[in-house]
């Protein structure tokens, strides 16, 4: 492992050094590599602050962190109060005034606290502010907070609060004195944003937010985010608008309030020790707070409560298109399981390939589905080692589906989907939500716990002679039974032999879902059985009735109950042996099966019933337990919990364009027409724009870049009035304060290009003639100091059909899968190309020597999609184009050597990127090792952690190291809040697992449950009342790197569907018939509550906001895209002599969804008030857009 980060190590400096020589050439803005490399958690600190604070670099923070680290303890809390503090009194370097002092102390601490990764210090808190009290003893602190706040999470923002009050404290500033109206402001203003703007993730009470407000010793501010104004508390002195401020409802919603429990925590251990005491008010709060949410726990008369409650909130926020699976605990739904395969685990869940297929395709490798438990959201891969779905086809079979080919298959004869099959989801997942366990269904890993337990009770330890005696099993086969018990199963006999020598429980490929049905339709079974026979095959033969496809008769027992059956002649219900045999085992007829035992049984069942209609008890008189009263062996319930779920986003595997997908980062303005092409720009031969102010004292003449592309030679950048577009020193510069000098000058000056001059000037460098058809520039530059980037990037990357980012980098996106481990021949590399990188054994220690051997991934490797169809490609023909690209930037314009050298995509492999989550300014070094065919960006669990995401449908960014190091310049970033987020300022090389987020600590890396955590889910108890094998275990040790196991394989990761159904069903109307195509089969949805609520949540909201946006509307010209408010009375535009003008919004996008709307209200059992409600749109947008006149014809008409 050493070896492996000496290499990442070496390579990156190797990449950082041939970069920096590159950028010495003056090509580029800066002359030096614009992305800081960090080796640690400290120096990703000090990297990100220095974008607003350089001086902090170098002066000592980062060794006083890795000093208090050693101290406190790596994320502690207590480091980030104290280096904020020392920062404030300006122990390391100066500052303009101590205000601006605190402000980075504050801002430094609160980087430490969110890993130094994201750009919430920058841009989510913006600014302290020093206000008076109003009884005139001082001045407090007034924290600014702005809309990117919420990238640092609720525990992230709630720190920096802390951090600010014990500066505050500590640099004798006075507490916050808020008056009644300023108290009331806060829930009038929180209760407008969630009502108005966007569902907050938490909402507090009134009297939570009065008793918060009044004890927080700093005042909560922030800038106007909406342009809507609160309905009340307006116009007072000490809050300077009266517009929503977003970042002021995250603070004191979703982040204080929600958080509480969690704050108090840590304050609560060494909160006096730093003086923090006062803080003790969250303690009363959390009271307050819980019985502000507490509902009514009376239980008289109510009888027993179940442990879990259904939660409808996945459901409530459906989305047209994207179908329901189950509703939340409902029977027949996605059945959960305990495990963690090699491609789930933080937050990922994955299902069998089978239901993917069986789901008509909805569901893809990184589709994300919003889940009912534990967590909220999972994305989702193909575990072939679980069970798939049953399903009823329409000849009244009903069939295990065991492959994605078979569902295909089976889709369009499917009458109902009546189990969806399991989900897989990890102890870490439970762990993490402090969710508590839950019933599992019987299953394979359970079993063989189970089973091994009642033979130790017996013989004391597992012997495979002994056993074979006393089961007269063949050694060989007990043994393939026992390792591998996932994948071989005993056949009926042999597990009955077993569960009978052992008093143990039938296996679960012969165990049903017994408790699906009621105690009456088991009884009308029993009776119907009476009219059965097994044939001479000892198959179970039932008569079925005339109608019994029209109307519910006991077949649907066995449906239910999800036993395999044959229709035969439309007569018969036929069970083939094995199913047969388990059948009457359960019900205690095995060898035995004969009326008068049928009619004992049913008694039973009738006594059962009886004793339960007497008693409340919902738990002990279920039909399992009836039905072991009688059986010949003992069972375990097959069903378990079932979780509901609804389809999230889609996976997404694509390059990423920047709006107009422009090549290159160089203005075109109007001349670039209205494609913005280069091509245009130069049949108008310049261009009109403001662009950065570089002169050439050489030829004494204003050029774009920050070298002559007439001499070479480094030109100078000087500042100009913005009035008169002179040089400083102009009268208008003339007895002004600094300050005022300050807002006088301008970087930039509108300048008329000589765009056929730069053009031929960058061909000429790159030694070429020849150029895209197509190359497309930006209409306008997006940067505060109109920096341009050289043409000749726009030129090559038009060339290799590749396009730029808003920071000079090329990006592939895709969605955020993890990996532990896998195979050579999954992901596309020979295995001897792998053991040139460094793998060199297996999981088993064995030496590689074939493709079909478990391969454990290396912490910082990656696996990039490589799917292709029509729409996109795989990244790794866009990485693949983007290294010829860069080579030739290398030789053709900076006179270097290629860095690459790839051949083929193949060649990929080895080569580093970096790779970047959204709402982050800290990248993590990653290496390419291979290729999967899917969306998904498949990494270690810590590459994930080590961007502050989990795999819950989030999707990342990643790119070539080297393009990174010789593109990237924030002097192209957007001058708007936010642009700093998704841009790589920092780069850390090695990993550290105690510094990625800490939500990877909880994962499981066992290689098998124990029995006791089965159990313990019966009792509902929590999960850390079980101990099993996390991370957190080994951080600091050699096995955080290597060594974890998994519970479930997978024969291949890429068995799945690659490309989601939603994403290429071609319109909105196609997308919708396949969600109710599959609410009308799958037995756990309501099909009438999906199609009304896809109206209620989705279409009434679009057709309303679209019948506004049409009345609102602005009218643009076709020629040159000028914008009118109004349209000119001629209908001709004013900017252009030919231009025709037309609307913004078309008819057809108002009314798109009316059609569909109306369709459904007539075909389903909708309400009443939702039919009103869309008749009364129908009549709106008729008054708006008119309707056809009904012609009225003879009736001669009707017949010609």
């Amino acid at each position: 492992m050493e070896e492996y980060f000496d290499g990442l190590f070496n390579e990156t400096n190797n990449a950082f050094e041939i970069a920096s020589e590159a950028r010495l050439k003056n090509f580029d803005n800066e002359n030096f590599v614009e992305v800081k490399l960090a080796k640690n958690k400290a120096e990703r600190v000090v990297g990100l602050i220095s974008i607003v604070a350089p001086q902090i670099v170098g002066c000592g923070v980062v060794e006083r962190i890795i000093e208090l680290e050693k101290k406190y303890g790596s994320n502690d809390w207590r480091v980030s109060l104290i280096i904020a503090l020392e920062i404030a009194k300006q122990k390391y370097c100066k500052f303009d005034d101590e205000l601006n002092a605190m402000e980075v102390g504050i801002r430094t601490g609160f980087a430490y606290n969110t890993d130094g990764v994201v750009s919430s210090p920058i841009e989510g808190f913006t600014k302290l502010i020093l206000k008076d009290r109003r009884d005139g003893k001082g001045k407090y602190f007034a924290l600014n907070f702005s809309g990117p706040i919420r990238n640092a999470g609720g525990t992230g923002a709630s720190t920096c609060v802390i951090i600010a009050d014990y500066v505050r404290k500590n640099m004798n500033y006075e507490t916050y004195d808020p008056d009644e109206k300023e108290i009331a402001r806060l829930f009038s203003e929180n209760s407008d944003y969630h009502e108005r703007v966007a569902n907050l993730q938490y909402f507090p009470s009134r009297i939570e937010t009065d008793f918060l407000i009044s004890h927080l010793p700093v005042e909560i501010d922030g800038d106007p985010t909406d342009r809507i104004e609160v309905s009340n508390y307006k116009d007072l002195p000490r809050i300077a608008t009266n517009f929503l401020r977003g970042g002021y409802c995250l603070i004191m919603s979703s982040c204080i309030p929600l958080k509480a429990e969690k704050l108090w925590k840590q304050l609560d251990k060494w909160g006096d020790e730093l003086g923090m005491g006062h803080w003790s008010f969250l303690k009363e709060y959390i009271s307050i707070k819980k019985k502000a949410k507490a509902k009514n726990t009376s239980t008289k008369n109510e009888g027993p409560k179940p442990r879990i409650t259904p939660d409808y909130t996945f459901v409530a926020d459906i989305v047209a298109g994207r179908p329901v699976y189950g509703y939340p605990l409902s029977n027949g739904s996605f059945r959960m399981r305990l495990g963690r395969s090699r491609v789930t685990g933080l937050s990922a869940q994955g299902m069998s390939p089978a239901t993917m297929g069986v789901l008509n395709s909805f569901i893809a490798c990184g589709t994300q589905l919003k889940m009912e438990r534990p967590g909220k959201a999972a994305s989702f891969c193909s575990v072939d080692t679980i069970e798939g779905p049953v399903i009823k086809l329409k000849n009244g079979d009903v069939v295990y589906v065991t492959s994605l080919e078979q569902g295909n298959k089976l889709y369009d004869s499917i009458e109902e989907i009546i189990y969806l099959g399991d989900i897989l989801c990890c102890y870490g997942d439970f762990l993490n939500r402090a969710h508590s366990l839950i019933p599992l269904g019987y299953c394979e890993e359970w079993w063989i716990q189970d089973l091994k337990h009642d033979i130790e009770s017996i013989n004391k330890k597992i012997d495979f002679d002994k056993i074979s005696k006393q089961t007269k099993l063949e050694i060989n086969r007990l043994k393939d039974l026992f390792e591998n018990f996932m994948t071989t199963f005993p056949n009926f006999n042999e597990s009955f032999i077993l569960a009978k020598t052992y008093n143990s429980y039938l296996h679960p490929k012969h165990t049903y879902h017994f408790n699906s049905n009621t105690f009456e339709k088991t009884i009308e079974f029993l009776i119907w059985l009476k009219d059965g026979q097994i044939n001479g095959e000892g198959k179970l033969v039932l008569p079925l009735q005339k109608n019994w496809n029209e109307i519910e008769t006991e077949k649907r027992y066995l449906e239910l109950i999800g036993i395999e059956h044959t229709v035969v002649q439309n007569e018969f219900v036929v069970l083939n042996i094995e199913k047969t045999n388990a059948l009457l085992v359960s019900f205690g007829l095995y060898n035995n099966f004969n009326k008068k035992k049928i009619d004992e049984i049913i008694n039973v069942f009738n006594s059962t019933q009886k004793e339960k209609k007497e008693t409340d008890d919902i738990y002990s008189f279920n039909i399992l337990n009836a039905i072991t009263k009688i059986s010949n062996v003992k069972l375990r319930d097959k069903s378990g919990v079932f979780v509901g779920a609804r389809m999230g986003r889609p996976e997404k595997a694509k390059m990423r364009k920047i709006p107009g997908s422009p090549h290159g980062l160089f203005p075109v303005g109007k001349e670039g027409g209205r494609m913005k092409t280069f091509a245009s720009a130069l049949d108008v031969g310049f261009v009109n724009y403001p662009v950065k102010y570089f002169f050439c004292t050489t030829c004494n003449e204003q050029v774009l870049y920050s070298s002559c592309h007439k001499c070479g030679n480094k030109t100078e950048v000087k500042d100009l009035c913005r009035f008169c577009g002179s040089e400083s020193g102009c009268e208008h510069f003339q007895n002004k304060t600094e300050e005022e000098i300050e807002a006088i000058k301008v970087p930039y000056k509108k300048t008329k290009i000589n765009f056929r001059e730069y053009f031929k000037s960058a061909l000429k460098n790159l030694n070429t003639n020849q150029f895209a058809d197509l190359i497309k520039g930006q209409e306008d530059l997006k940067n505060k100091s109109k920096y341009v980037e050289r043409l000749e990037k726009a030129v090559l990357r038009a060339k290799h059909n590749i396009y730029v980012n808003k920071d000079g980098t090329i990006r592939y996106d895709a969605s955020e899968v993890p990996i532990t481990h896998f195979r050579p021949k999954e992901i596309k590399v020979p295995w001897k190309k792998l053991k040139e990188i460094g793998y060199d054994k297996d999981i088993y220690g064995n030496e590689l020597n074939n493709d079909d051997q478990v391969l454990e991934i290396y912490p910082q490797d990656i696996l990039i999609p490589c799917y292709k169809d029509s729409s996109f490609e795989g990244a790794d023909s866009i990485l693949f184009r983007t290294s010829k690209f860069i080579d030739e930037l290398l030789v053709n314009l900076y006179g270097m050597e290629p860095y690459y050298n790839c051949k083929t995509p193949l060649d990929l492999v080895g080569k580093h990127t970096i790779v970047l989550a959204p709402h982050v300014s800290a990248g993590i070094l990653t290496r390419i090792i291979g290729f999967t065919e899917t969306q998904g960006l498949f990494a270690h669990p810590y590459v994930h952690c080590a961007t502050r995401r989990d795999c819950d449908g989030d999707e990342a960014a990643f790119f070539l190291l080297m393009d990174a190091f010789l593109n990237f310049s924030k002097t192209y970033l957007p001058a708007h809040r936010g642009s700093t987020m998704d841009a790589p300022f920092v780069l850390t090389s090695i990993l550290n697992p105690a510094e990625v987020d800490d939500m990877v600590f909880d994962m499981d890396i066992s290689w098998n449950y124990p029995r006791e955590l089965y159990l313990a889910g019966l009792d509902f108890k929590m999960p850390w009342d079980i101990k099993i094998e996390t991370i957190k275990d080994h951080l600091g040790a050699e096995k955080q790197f290597e060594k974890s196991g998994f519970t479930h394989d997978t024969i291949d990761l890429n068995d799945c569907v690659p490309c989601s159904a939603y994403k290429y069903l071609p319109s909105m109307i196609d997308k919708l018939e396949g969600q109710l195509d599959l609410a009308k089969k799958i037995r756990a949805v309501k099909t009438e509550d999906v199609a009304e609520l896809v109206v209620e949540k989705h279409f009434v909201k679009d057709l309303k906001g679209n019948l506004r946006g049409f009345s609102q509307q602005q009218f643009r010209c076709v020629k040159c895209n000028h914008i009118f408010r109004r349209p000119p009375l001629d209908n001709k535009c004013s900017n252009c002599p030919e231009g025709k003008i037309i609307f913004t919004i078309a008819e057809g996008s108002v009314i798109k969804y009316l059609g569909a709307s109306i369709n459904i209200m007539n075909t389903y059992a909708c309400s009443s008030y939702q039919k009103e409600n869309i008749e009364l749109l129908r009549r709106a947008m008729d008054s708006v857009f008119g309707r056809e006149k009904e012609i009225q014809k003879g009736l001669s008409g009707w017949f010609n």
